[in-house]
Formats: structure tokens, C-alpha cells, sequence
């Protein structure tokens, strides 16, 4: 059996802490922490910037702070997030101790004084509560669950990208709070769509450090690639949620829905202007022939369509995750079929409307980040091959 590589390449450090289902959300009263603060002048907790999150704190001693985490609304998956900034008008230690309303953690503290290099932060689980210490200066030290990512960095991946090859990059919507929805594509002569889609579920941040390489491969400047985009459109909708990542939710949007649950009902503005978007395309001659939707769980995953479910090309995804398994030793391929059309997920959104196969692409918390790259190169690098070659997707 081959072993998962699971080691962090986050710099370790010591220190204490002290103290993924379907869900169906209906209340809409939705929290959100932004602008929250333990100001107290030589010391300062604050929530104050996009993607922040501390629900609440008090001081309760000269260096010793106590953070509460919240959701948006109830209930919802066990994602609890968490970002904010510590400043000392003097050089100091101070003592952190957070813990969850009504659930357990979930993601390791992580420090950065740049928003670029994160380190993780030692800490010590005391049942419900963690804490841990940092060194606290006139100069911000961000803490966070994962490394944080906002709505302007896509902003300028996308200028990035245009900066490499010729890709487009328009708003398809808006959010609930008047935000851009972007989409990016890549025009081949032919009328196939390959779909890309991420950041419905603002903390998963490994999903995110996913699809940023496995899109950067497809758009690389080389003969496979070259003529993968010679062949295939790419559409790519990076950030489906930015009211929940401007805000720092644990998953849902602004109206408090969970968006991977409502590809069957499509109340939510997000996922009603993709869906009328992929029909235009359709209706327009177009043929979406494959989707990938990233995300983060706590292990390494890949959730399928059944090959019997009556799918264009029913051995297509068996075919490419298996090269993928054999070209990647080290990895442990895991793959895991399912169905449930009263879901509301992606994947099942394009089995059930365009009758091809589509993925839920997972990354773990708290996998390598290099790692993470070097499987989302070689899965798009894969991919495009499978795509590209002869092979009967009709057998196995």
C-alpha cells in the first residue's frame, strides 16, 4: 500500500493551546465578525480585516486573552474559523486561549507577519479549549487557522494569468452583498468545456492552494498544454463565495446556505448565475463534457460519480485518477463513487443536467503545501493526457 504523505512544510514551532456533512440550513441571520477587537491600548486582539474572524474576547489577566468562535448560523459543518491580528505598543508575550461554541476545533494555529510565510503555532489541547503564545510588537503578527486568502489575491493570480497566455477575465455575477463572481476562460475552436470551480466553502484554504497549480499547469506554455486549449475551453470560477470569505464564515454564504447544497435548488444568487450561465453556454451549442469543484476535508479524497450511473465516457474519471496512481507512487489515490441526487452538490449538478462525469477534488488541512502542488501539476498534467488520447472511456 502506498503511504499518503501527510508532513506539514509549514515551519514548526512549540508552544500551548488552551482551552464535514450535509447540513441543511434555513435560518438566515447570519453573524459576522469583522471589526471585532480586544483594544485594550498596549495590547491589541483585532478582527479587523478581510477574512478576519474572532466571534469574541475579553483580557483576563495583564497578557492572558480569551477567544470564543462562532458560526455564521446554525447549523452547519464542523469548520470553525478563525483570523485575527495581535499588535503591543512594547514587545510582549501574550497568552491565547480559544474555544468553540458548541463544537470542537478544527484547524491548527498558523502565524505570519506578512500575510506570505506562515508558521505553525505550537499549542496544547486542554479538552475543549487551546492555547498557545506568541510575541506580540508594534509590528501585526496575524494568527489564523490556514493561510489566508482573499478576494483581492484572486484578483491578482488572474492578472497573473493573463500575463502567461490568453485567458479572459469578467465578472459572470454578483454576490448577495454586490461582490464580483469571476470567471476566467481559455477559448478553444471546438465547442468542449472543461469546468472548474472553487471557494465555495471560505476555509478551505487547501482546495484553494490546489486549484491555483493544477490551473497554472493547464495554462502553461508547452506542447501538452498548448494543445489541450487547442482542443478544450476552459472555464474557471475560482471564488464562488466572496461574501463568506470577506466576512471569515465558516461555510456558508451570506444568506446562510452552505452553496455545495444547492445545485438542486438553486435558491442562492451564487449558484442561480453559474447555472444560468452553463445553460447559456449549452443553449448557445456549447457541450460540457467534464467538471472539477475543489475543496478541503480532513484527508486527501476524491469524490466521484459512480461509473454505472449513466454518464458520458463511464470509465473517464477511473481511467484518469489511475494514471494519476500510477504516475504518482507516493500518493495514495483515493477514490470514492457516489450518488445522492437530493444532495445538492456540484458533482451531481453535472451528472444529473449534462449526463458527464464531474469530481469533488479534496485536499487535506494539513497536507504538505508543497505536496499539494506537486499533485494538482501532475492531476492536470494527467488529465489533459487522458483527455487528449484515443482511449475507450466506454470500458474499463
Amino acid at each position: 500500500m502506498k503511504k499518503l504523505l501527510l508532513t506539514c512544510s509549514l515551519i514548526l514551532s512549540t508552544s500551548a493551546l488552551f482551552g464535514c456533512g450535509s447540513l441543511e440550513t434555513t435560518n438566515s441571520n447570519v453573524a459576522s465578525s469583522n471589526e471585532q477587537a480586544c483594544d485594550f491600548g498596549d495590547v491589541k486582539l483585532l478582527a479587523d480585516f478581510p477574512t478576519s474572524r474572532m466571534d469574541e474576547c475579553r483580557r483576563v489577566g495583564t497578557r492572558n486573552f480569551e477567544i470564543l468562535l462562532k458560526p455564521e448560523n446554525r447549523p452547519i459543518n464542523s469548520s470553525p474559523w478563525y483570523a485575527f491580528r495581535a499588535v503591543a505598543e512594547q514587545p510582549t508575550t501574550i497568552n491565547i486561549t480559544m474555544k468553540v461554541d458548541g463544537d470542537v476545533h478544527r484547524y491548527l494555529p498558523k502565524l505570519s507577519t506578512d500575510l506570505k510565510a506562515w508558521s505553525l503555532i505550537d499549542y496544547q489541547d486542554n479538552g475543549d479549549l487551546r492555547s498557545f503564545s506568541i510575541d506580540a510588537t508594534a509590528k501585526p503578527s496575524y494568527i489564523a487557522g490556514q493561510e489566508i486568502i482573499d478576494n483581492q489575491y484572486y484578483v491578482d493570480w488572474a492578472k497573473k494569468l493573463q500575463a502567461m497566455t490568453d485567458i479572459s477575465h469578467e465578472v459572470l455575477g454578483k454576490s448577495i452583498q454586490n461582490r464580483p463572481i469571476y470567471k476566467l476562460e481559455s477559448k478553444a475552436e471546438t465547442n468542449q468545456w472543461l469546468v472548474l470551480l472553487g471557494r465555495m466553502h471560505p476555509p478551505e484554504l487547501t482546495g484553494a492552494l490546489a486549484l491555483f497549480p493544477f490551473v497554472e499547469t493547464l495554462l502553461a506554455d508547452n506542447a501538452l498544454a498548448n494543445e489541450f486549449r487547442r482542443q478544450y475551453n476552459i472555464l474557471l470560477i475560482p471564488n464562488i463565495n466572496p461574501d463568506g470569505v470577506y466576512a471569515g464564515n465558516w461555510r456558508h454564504n451570506m444568506n446562510g446556505v452552505d452553496l455545495n447544497r444547492d445545485w438542486n435548488k438553486f435558491k442562492q444568487p451564487e449558484v442561480q448565475q453559474i447555472d444560468a450561465y452553463l445553460e447559456q453556454l449549452v443553449a448557445d451549442g456549447q457541450k460540457i463534457v467534464f467538471a472539477v469543484d475543489f475543496h478541503s476535508t480532513r484527508r486527501d479524497i476524491f469524490y466521484t460519480m459512480p461509473s454505472d450511473y449513466g454518464v458520458e465516457n463511464p470509465y473517464f474519471v477511473e481511467h484518469w485518477l489511475g494514471e494519476l496512481d500510477r504516475q504518482m507512487p507516493e500518493f495514495d489515490v483515493i477514490q470514492k463513487p457516489g450518488n445522492n441526487p437530493n444532495a445538492g452538490v456540484s458533482k451531481q449538478y453535472f451528472a444529473d443536467k449534462f449526463g458527464v462525469h464531474a469530481i469533488t477534488y479534496e485536499m487535506g488541512d494539513n497536507t504538505d503545501r508543497k505536496f499539494i502542488t506537486r499533485i494538482a501539476d501532475k492531476a492536470a498534467s494527467t488529465l489533459m493526457s487522458v483527455m487528449l488520447s484515443d482511449q475507450n472511456h466506454n470500458k474499463r
